[in-house]
């Protein structure tokens, strides 16, 4: 229960943290005069600018990774974070270094240490986070349907699930970078800014294909311990997809970015909650969740 409790806090803070830095680059930045009215006003805005970026990113994995602990026991949630990871990290430094695969851009400050001097640490972290939540909404809404059909998920639908789940990842990009790149304190720069609202084309391409490289891999490390969620246990990737994109949807809208936001709804939070939809009618994904997190699932779903 102790764990429960620090995963609802710490997902309660990355929610808040990201509506204060909201709050800083679209309202107090275009108007500072608003920091007179706001005790300590000043220091507060000074500690969002600076580090408001790394405690929410810092928030949301530690939250995702308690309830990866909690739900999908320690080999299966290490066997998704260290790709998730260390695949996307890699895919950075050669981005920041090469302009493969995403294009030729920098990182600015505000996201915390760099590594190497070019990747803020905290950014294979929210892929990591960002990652596992899409995957785990698209394997269990799959999941959901094949088991209408008295059917498991085979090879084909954990292609699609994998694909599904890059596709979530990517849509949330669609809606982030382009505003995030031109706000009036941006977090990164393209050198050669593209045709995509500033965004080259390239940078989709490459976001959709490293989700799906270390989904895959995480994927092939379940093997047959592919995780089989509970209804109730879609609740938090659900959150935390929404969350993430609410924060970059309101950013966008800002920057009167429209089309991005529209895509973005599309092939993102549509699909995020019908899967989350059909887990909900199909009782049958308890079958594979470890005795004790099912025992705790229907206490929750009685409730």
């Amino acid at each position: 229960m102790q764990l429960v409790k620090v995963e609802r806090i710490c997902l309660i803070g990355h929610l808040v943290s990201m509506a204060f830095g909201l709050a800083g680059l679209l309202w107090v930045m275009p108007h500072p005069e608003v920091l007179s009215l706001i005790p300590a006003g000043q220091t507060l805005f000074r500690w969002s600018m600076a580090g408001g970026g790394v405690v929410y990113i810092l928030l949301g994995t530690a939250a995702v990774a308690i309830y990866a602990y909690r739900s999908l026991g320690l080999g299966r949630w290490l066997a998704f974070m260290l790709p998730a990871v260390g695949l996307s990290l890699s895919s950075e430094l050669l981005g920041t270094s090469t302009g493969f695969p995403f294009g030729d851009y920098s990182y600015l400050s505000g996201l915390g240490y760099k590594i190497a001097g070019l990747v803020p640490f905290t950014i294979p972290l929210s892929w990591f986070y960002l990652g596992l939540a899409s995957y785990l909404l698209a394997r269990s809404g799959l999941s959901a349907l094949a088991a209408k059909r008295g059917q498991q998920l085979g090879w084909l639908g954990q292609i699609a699930a994998i694909f599904l789940g890059s596709l979530l990842l990517t849509s949330w990009d669609f809606v982030l970078d382009p505003a995030m790149s031109q706000t009036a304190m941006p977090f990164w720069y393209w050198h050669q800014p593209g045709a995509f609202f500033g965004m080259p084309y390239q940078n989709f391409v490459g976001w959709l294909g490293t989700g799906a490289v270390f989904m895959s891999v995480a994927a092939a490390l379940w093997g047959k311990q592919a995780p089989a969620l509970a209804p109730a246990q879609l609740n938090l990737p659900l959150v935390v997809y929404l969350g993430n994109f609410t924060f970059a949807a309101v950013m966008s809208i800002g920057a009167g970015f429209w089309i991005p936001l529209g895509l973005g709804l599309l092939l993102g939070v549509v699909p995020a909650v019908l899967c989350w939809r059909w887990a909900q009618a199909e009782p049958t994904l308890l079958q594979s969740v470890p005795p004790i997190e099912a025992d705790k699932s229907i206490e929750r779903i009685a409730a």
